[in-house]
């Protein structure tokens, strides 16, 4: 994993409650945060209580412009990380995060897009949208749900971008103030003239829910239904290497005492994988009950991941032969499943040979 620390270099507050922070990548780092349109950063936020708590912010700068990187963070009622960052981010300010990850991309930017949004979900969804309209030659429409007319992030960037694009882009607002809550109904009459269309959406849970239930009735399949699922991390990456070392110095103990070693490898039954990251490909031995993430970082490959529990999907990557079970899955459905998508943090073996891709 790597973590590096990145300076804060501007802050903007884009509603009473939401703000954008831009960091500054060195130019020594910039090929290791190449991002995809709607992928994430992990942030380590400090805490005085537990040290620091983690939490995942989608990018809402697109990356086909070369611009800063820049995530947007809503405070909610309490969320001790979010009203830290609005509270506490200036310029200036150095924060612990992860390289981008996440599978919540578009394929190509020449498809129309239908994308949905709810609140400060909008935030990876405008970097799709400005991908799309600015750097491929696709349609978009969006539906965009908020609280009232305030709570509109991005309104300006949005109405500019109607007026640059007023033939590919249409954007309709849906305020609960006014309309009250969407219904899967409210949202399908909505959706009806764009369902040829592949389908992103982002948001809170019970608008999520909605907007499938609406795909579900306009005949759209799943496979087109794009879901970007955010849970908090069940365990801290940042405190990873801490316990790496409490690890290595119980073995240490164990081996001094003659006992058995708490960190013993699992036994090797001749299996292997081949991995391709970072433009490399690498075959290692894979013990059969040993998981995909611990081989590639134990082989001292940098490989992305940050919940190591199935959480997230920040250790994605893509099976290209063999077999492989996962132990744990939340972010994963069925169609992701079946286009070959894995968890490195709870995959194990299944077959002799594995072949996985990063790429």
């Amino acid at each position: 994993m790597s973590i590096h620390r990145l300076l804060v270099a501007k802050v903007v507050a884009e509603t009473h409650d939401a703000h954008s922070i831009e960091f500054e990548v060195p130019a020594e780092l910039a090929d290791q945060f190449t991002y995809k349109p709607g992928q994430f950063l992990t942030v380590r936020v400090p805490s005085d209580r537990t040290g620091s708590v983690t939490r995942c912010y989608s990018l809402c700068s697109a990356p086909h412009d070369g611009g800063p990187l820049r995530v947007a963070v809503k405070r909610t009622a309490e969320g001790y990380a979010s009203n830290w960052l609005c509270d506490n981010a200036t310029p200036g300010l150095e924060l612990d995060v992860l390289v981008p990850a996440g599978i919540f991309t578009p394929k190509s930017f020449d498809a129309d897009m239908l994308l949905f949004a709810g609140g400060s979900g909008v935030t990876p969804i405008l970097s799709i949208l400005r991908s799309v309209l600015e750097a491929g030659t696709g349609s978009v429409a969006l539906i965009y749900a908020n609280r009232d007319a305030q709570s509109v992030i991005f309104a300006s960037a949005l109405a500019e971008l109607t007026r640059k694009y007023p033939e590919r882009l249409v954007v309709v607002h849906w305020l609960e103030s006014v309309q009250g809550l969407p219904s899967a109904a409210n949202l399908a009459a909505l959706a009806a003239p764009y369902v040829a269309r592949e389908v992103f959406v982002c948001g809170p849970g019970p608008f999520m829910d909605a907007v499938s239930e609406a795909m579900t009735s306009l005949g759209k399949g799943r496979r087109e239904v794009h879901v970007e699922k955010f849970r908090s991390l069940p365990r801290n990456p940042f405190e990873v290497e801490a316990s790496k070392e409490e690890a290595e110095e119980k073995a240490a103990i164990a081996e001094a005492e003659d006992l058995p070693d708490p960190a013993a490898p699992v036994a090797d039954d001749g299996g292997t994988v081949t991995v391709e990251l970072d433009g490399k490909t690498t075959e290692l031995a894979w013990p059969a009950e040993k998981k995909l993430l611990d081989v590639m970082l134990d082989a001292g490959l940098d490989a992305p991941y940050s919940c190591r529990e199935g959480a997230c999907s920040a250790c994605a990557c893509r099976i290209v032969d063999g077999d492989v079970e996962l132990a744990h899955n939340e972010v994963l459905d069925q169609e992701d499943l079946d286009d070959g998508l894995i968890l490195a943090c709870q995959s194990l073996r299944r077959s002799q040979t594995v072949h996985i891709t990063y790429e």
